[in-house]
């Protein structure tokens, strides 16, 4: 559950994070974990599974440790820390898409979770997608290589972002992402089953009856349980409320609201809930059962309505066209800051040709050195 105190600043929280003479990464770690415990009531079965997963997975430390890339980003890519500032997600990896059902029923593709969103400099997101795609292919989850990574998410969102944006429909297009969103991966039986398997606990009275209201009229049998997803939000309290309705079953998730480790890694923890501007005002089809209140996130979740991920995609794919999507989409959330799109594309004509891909391939060299760091660490061995 959320706790209802007032967090501390990182000053108030933590002594200085150097003082112990730990790696920058375990330092960031411990901070970012302390002031975790002040936000929230942590998980800490999660925190384990947390430390294990970054341990066991180079391309899962990464997306385990935003709170350490932003200074890690302006570290080693220096040049691109005055680029025009816009809405992003920062948190951006490959498997950070999925999909949802509109107020019609269509099936849309695009961005899954947006607990990161924060002013930022475009090119962190571009950055860090193709850094994903780099630690993904490291562990043989693409086959796709850098170079090409690295084009085709520089041409989707150059061609977005001049195009003013589409949201992406799977109805009548993009036979590519339906075969994805629809694969037998996320087959209803195998997703409800395991759904409903869960074992059992109880949120807080007002998250239930958030959840709750949150469910379609008519649910029944209503049972709650504890969610074990994600990676960087591990520790964070989830909770899932399944019913009947209708003939079928319908689910709903409440997870726990942060501010965004952007604005804590610069010592600004209390930034507001920016993805709610973001999604209002970005090129989209929305999610309607999407909502953040009183400091938690509440969606609907189901078969064909959350992330997928690199396992759950056919063997047989076009990488190349998949990542093409992905720069397509981030130009689509970029466009809630529409003030920007002209300085936006302005940057890109001045930038080299290989930016990208040089920022991305010095960006997962740095990551890789942080993982070896972490490894060897205490944190490691007590997971």
């Amino acid at each position: 559950m959320a706790r209802s105190k007032k967090a501390k600043t990182r000053g108030d929280a933590l002594p200085p994070a150097t003082a112990s003479g730990a790696a920058p990464i375990v330092a960031a770690t411990i901070d970012y974990e302390r002031w975790l415990h002040e936000r929230v009531d942590v998980v800490e079965p999660d925190i384990l599974l947390k430390h294990q997963q970054m341990t066991g997975s180079l391309f899962a430390f990464l997306r385990a440790t935003f709170y350490r890339w932003g200074p890690l980003w302006l570290e080693v890519c220096p040049d691109l820390a005055k680029a025009p500032r816009v809405l992003a997600m920062g948190d951006l990896h490959v498997e950070n898409f999925g999909t949802w059902r509109d107020t019609e029923g269509r099936l849309v593709w695009g961005v899954n979770d947006f607990d990161e969103v924060a002013q930022m400099p475009y090119a962190v997101d571009l950055v860090r997608l193709v850094t994903s795609a780099i630690l993904a292919k490291h562990e043989n989850g693409l086959a796709i290589d850098a170079s090409n990574a690295a084009t085709a998410v520089l041409e989707g969102y150059a061609q977005s972002l001049e195009a003013g944006g589409k949201p992406i429909i799977l109805e009548e297009s993009h036979p590519n992402l339906r075969e994805m969103a629809l694969g037998a991966e996320r087959d209803p039986v195998h997703f409800w089953s395991k759904l409903t398997t869960a074992p059992p606990m109880t949120p807080p009275k007002r998250i239930q009856r958030r959840l709750q209201r949150s469910l379609p009229g008519g649910a029944a049998e209503v049972a709650f349980s504890h969610r074990i997803a994600g990676v960087g939000s591990l520790g964070r309290p989830r909770y899932i409320a399944t019913a009947s309705c209708n003939g079928g079953l319908v689910a709903r998730e409440a997870k726990a609201w942060l501010p965004s480790a952007w604005g804590w890694a610069r010592g600004r923890p209390r930034e507001r809930a920016y993805s709610v501007w973001l999604l209002k005002h970005a090129v989209r089809q929305p999610d309607p059962y999407y909502e953040v209140e009183d400091g938690w996130v509440v969606r609907r979740i189901g078969p064909h309505c959350g992330r997928i991920e690199l396992a759950d995609c056919p063997k047989r794919r076009d990488e190349r066209l998949i990542l093409r999507e992905m720069g397509r989409e981030t130009a689509n959330l970029h466009l809630a800051t529409s003030d920007q799109r002209a300085e936006v594309l302005r940057d890109l004509t001045e930038r080299k040709p290989d930016w990208l891909l040089n920022a991305a391939q010095a960006m997962a060299n740095a990551t890789e050195q942080d993982w070896k760091s972490f490894r060897s660490s205490p944190l490691a061995a007590g997971s």
